[in-house]
């Protein structure tokens, strides 16, 4: 027996909370009856529909990993209500539709770099969840020459919202006239973390980008992706044990 939300997200029909909120929506039925939040069944036995149509085993496609390296001016969505060019623009047809594909975490609008897209809805939520804190690795220049004193404020935390941010690696890499290139590693990702320390700090970012997420390298152009290796996947899934 397995969660509705669980197999929706194994069949790459949705990621598990999308999922979540089309059930909320009434969008997905058992047997008939409007499936609820937290229902097991077994996939052999019950009828599910998704809008009316029929989900089966063959939904089930094969799982994907892959890597991007996302340009500037990509949203980090696989859809877009303003029509901006998303991640899945940056596949080939083969992958737009029928793959259940979906990003893990995001870059904002304005930022480059790393980002994974999964099908695996399970991994996506392990990987997006709180509790797993998987080291991310940024490039990252900044107005002006912030001082040692600066960059010790921003290792130990700053207080955004309320709450002070987990120690992070800062390293200083190169200084220019009137800009400076940090190394900056960390272990959570709010909204914009980056860019909103540095503001907070005097010294606003005038370029981010991802180059790691924990041990796997980006290795790939800018607009172009790569599948992951199986000792990259290996290495994600093996992040999310207990």
């Amino acid at each position: 027996m397995e969660r509705v939300q669980k197999i929706l997200s194994q069949c790459g029909i949705a990621s598990r909370r999308r999922a979540e909120k089309m059930m909320l929506a009434g969008r997905v039925k058992v047997n008939g009856q409007t499936a609820q939040l937290g229902q097991k069944i077994d996939f052999q036995r019950d009828r599910v529909t998704v809008d009316g149509k029929l989900i089966t085993e063959n939904h089930r496609p094969k799982e994907l990993y892959i890597l991007v390296n996302k340009p500037r001016g990509v949203v980090s969505t696989c859809w877009d209500p303003q029509k901006r060019p998303t991640l899945l623009d940056l596949m080939p047809p083969s992958l737009q539709q029928g793959q259940g594909l979906h990003p893990v975490g995001r870059l904002d609008f304005h930022s480059t770099g790393a980002i994974l897209l999964t099908n695996n809805g399970e991994l996506t939520l392990h990987l997006t969840h709180p509790r797993y804190h998987l080291p991310k690795t940024y490039q990252v220049w900044v107005k002006h020459h912030p001082p040692e004193s600066v960059l010790n404020q921003w290792r130990q935390g700053i207080v955004l919202d309320g709450k002070t941010t987990l120690p992070a690696q800062v390293e200083l890499m190169k200084r220019y006239r009137n800009r400076t290139l940090l190394q900056i590693v960390l272990w959570e990702g709010r909204n914009r973390q980056i860019r909103r320390i540095a503001e907070k700090l005097g010294f606003p970012v005038i370029a981010l980008h991802r180059s790691a997420i924990g041990d796997i390298q980006l290795r790939c152009q800018s607009g172009d992706y790569r599948f992951l290796t199986h000792q990259e996947i290996h290495y994600l899934k093996q992040t999310i044990q207990p």
